[in-house]
């Protein structure tokens, strides 16, 4: 990953950095690995979030039909 700075603004280049990361789901990852998670665990958190991601899809979709 590769973010230039303008201008010598660091600032605006680490929060163009920051925003990847987020974006690529590098913080996301690296907090699930702070801990083992049992296979049980993980089976029931993918699943949940599964039915979420369904249910936000069904919400704008519903929401785009009408």
């Amino acid at each position: 990953m590769q973010v230039s700075v303008r201008d010598n603004n660091v600032d605006q280049a680490l929060r163009a950095l920051k925003k990847k990361l987020q974006r690529e789901g590098v913080y996301r990852e690296m907090k699930l690995k702070q801990h083992f998670e049992k296979p049980s665990e993980k089976k029931a958190r993918q699943a949940k979030e599964g039915l979420s991601r369904q249910r936000k899809l069904a919400r704008k979709k519903a929401e785009k039909e009408g």
